[in-house]
């Protein structure tokens, strides 16, 4: 088998020989970038290819790691890429990630494009696990990282179930409650609106500065022996190193801040950190390997330089960038400013499109409505008109049996009668001929009365039929809708052209300078006390929310350290100051009592 291995290897090295190249993957947060390599390069040759294909110049914080065996190695820019003692075969894998964090993102990070790359690292390690995240905490990170993906949240466009295939919070968070993956979106849906205006890089800021108040959140954690052979776990993160037990990767039972160690270095296996108190300890450990203690060595150093340098002036390479960031932020927001307000304008001109939409559909029910009316008016007047013939013809025969019946009673007057009965009979046949004719006259100017009402309601019947006529004609008659097009003149104009001149800039700091310094000093304190308060209150809010749900029995070791560093009221940042207030040489002594 290792006569096979040596072959690959002899065969792999003389074709790069032959090729002068060699092939690299580079897997970055985003994608996977592929690079041909010439042989005699070094790890900064690689490292700078790297850097300028994704734009970045905040190259301080980052590294390209690889695996070895079973542990972790970070390149090295001085040394030649294929002198690493590393897996050589071709495409040689690499990782780019950050190798250093910021002890404050929002200070530190000027680039969209680090600020972007934390993000992503931060949330894998959140979802992975790597770092502990209550679960109040990673609802607040869930919805700002939907944010960051989908822009302002829209009823319309975001509708129950839109969140189902995105992979939110860590497994453990999601098997501690007795809820469903509806009842988690819903919650993280609450929080998401919430954030409506912010854009993109703001939302991934806000999540890392929740972030960054995690325990865990920057440190890479490493197993030790002290000089007893107690084994402890040490801590190395941008403020210091820290002493951990096993068990409680939360809360450090010591910590050593960067502006106390003098000098850090290692033999063999032993590493030992010398503080500046000349009257402490050196402070030693063992750990289990040489290439583990090459690595406790790297980040050792790179987080304390980082550590000095932040708190020295800026370099003018930083002051550019910072600079540049600055103006590319107040574009921006011009920009953004200026497509809200072409929004505005869209929407309201689609308001008052919507408004003549609906005036024009009520215009065409009133316009049919009183068509309908027309045909109705028409329909009565024509009805109304027949039944005033009929009742005219009616009067005219009713008018022709009353004269029938006088002239019946003129010739039975005439008509001479002979005998007594005979007149009677003939009288009581006149009576009743009067009675009739009375009647029959009765009845002939009622029916005449009947038709001049009727002849009244044709004419009213034609009138309403007149008045429904003009009504069509007055509400065909308006103007047709017209569409409000969209000018560019209606939009605002464009924001001033940010110009900086480094011969503008003064550092001649006068009192009246430091007042004002030290006024927008404490107004950004008391601005920031107010923000941690709101998103304190949130949490809580969240918290409570939830917690009727929980399932105690699941609770992870981790949950229930949290909870109780939660009833002390300890968090990360009190937790330093505490442990840092000991003198430096009874921390050391403390260390080796362990």
């Amino acid at each position: 088998m290792a006569s096979v291995l040596a072959s690959k290897m002899g065969l792999n090295s003389l074709r790069r020989k032959q090729a002068k190249t060699f092939s690299v993957t580079v897997v970055t947060m985003d994608a996977d970038l592929e690079f041909s390599c010439e042989l005699k390069w070094k790890g900064k040759d690689l490292f700078e290819l790297v850097c300028r294909t994704l734009g970045l110049r905040e190259t301080w914080f980052f590294g390209l790691r690889y695996d070895v065996k079973d542990t972790v190695a970070w390149l090295k820019m001085d040394k030649k890429v294929l002198d690493h003692d590393m897996p050589k075969e071709e495409p040689i894998v690499f990782h780019f990630l950050a190798k250093f964090y910021p002890e404050n993102v929002e200070d530190e990070l000027v680039q969209d494009i680090t600020q972007h790359l934390f993000f992503l690292q931060v949330k894998t390690s959140i979802l992975e696990e790597e770092i502990y995240c209550p679960p109040e905490a990673s609802v607040l990170l869930a919805s700002y990282a939907i944010h960051a993906k989908y822009g302002d949240y829209d009823p319309n466009v975001h509708k129950p179930g839109f969140l189902s295939q995105e992979e939110l919070l860590p497994k453990r968070v999601i098997n501690l409650y007795q809820m469903t993956a509806e009842m988690w979106e819903e919650r993280i849906t609450v929080c998401y609106a919430e954030h409506r205006g912010r854009t993109r890089d703001e939302a991934e800021m806000e999540y890392l500065k929740i972030a960054q108040d995690l325990e865990m959140y920057g440190v890479n954690y490493f197993s030790i022996r002290n000089k007893k052979g107690t084994s402890l776990l040490l801590g190395v993160d941008a403020l210091g190193l820290h002493i951990y037990d096993p068990s409680n990767k939360l809360t450090p039972k010591i910590s050593f801040p960067w502006n106390e160690i003098r000098n850090i270095s290692y033999s063999d296996k032993e590493f030992a950190i010398k503080p500046l108190d000349k009257r402490a300890d050196v402070f030693k450990f063992n750990s289990s390997k040489l290439r583990v203690n090459k690595l406790i060595l790297q980040l050792c150093i790179g987080n304390h330089d980082l550590f000095m340098r932040r708190r020295r002036v800026d370099s003018l390479e930083v002051q550019q960038m910072k600079m540049q960031a600055r103006e590319e932020k107040a574009r921006k927001q011009m920009e953004r400013r200026r497509l809200e307000r072409e929004k505005q304008l869209r929407e309201e001109a689609e308001r008052a499109r919507d408004d003549l939409e609906r005036r024009l559909i009520q215009l065409q029910d009133e316009a049919h409505m009183a068509n309908e009316a027309l045909l109705r008016s028409e329909e009565t007047a024509d009805l109304l008109a027949e039944k005033a013939q009929i009742a005219e013809e009616e009067a005219k025969l009713l008018a022709q049996k009353a004269a029938e019946a006088e002239q019946e009673m003129r010739r039975i007057k005439v008509t001479a009668i002979r005998t007594e009965e005979e007149k009677r009979l003939m009288e009581q046949k006149m009576l009743e001929a009067e009675m009739l004719a009375l009647k029959m006259a009765e009845e002939s100017e009622r029916r005449a009365n009947e038709a001049d009402q009727l002849k009244q309601d044709l004419q009213e019947a034609r009138e309403s039929e007149r008045k429904a006529k003009n009504k069509l004609l007055e509400i065909t008659s308006k103007s047709a809708y017209s569409p409000v097009p969209l000018s560019a003149n209606a939009l605002p104009p464009d924001g001033p052209n940010f110009n900086f001149s480094m011969e503008n800039l003064s550092f001649d700091f006068k009192d009246t300078d430091m007042k004002r310094l030290s006024m927008e000093i404490e107004k950004e304190k008391v601005e920031y006390m107010e923000k941690s308060k709101h998103l304190q209150e949130q949490l809580n809010e969240l918290k409570t929310e939830i917690e009727s749900l929980k399932l105690k029995e699941r609770e992870t070791p981790l949950d229930i350290l949290h909870n109780e560093n939660t009833e002390k009221g300890t968090s990360k940042q009190s937790n330093f100051k505490k442990l840092t207030l000991q003198s430096t040489k009874s921390r050391v002594a403390f260390f080796q009592e362990l």
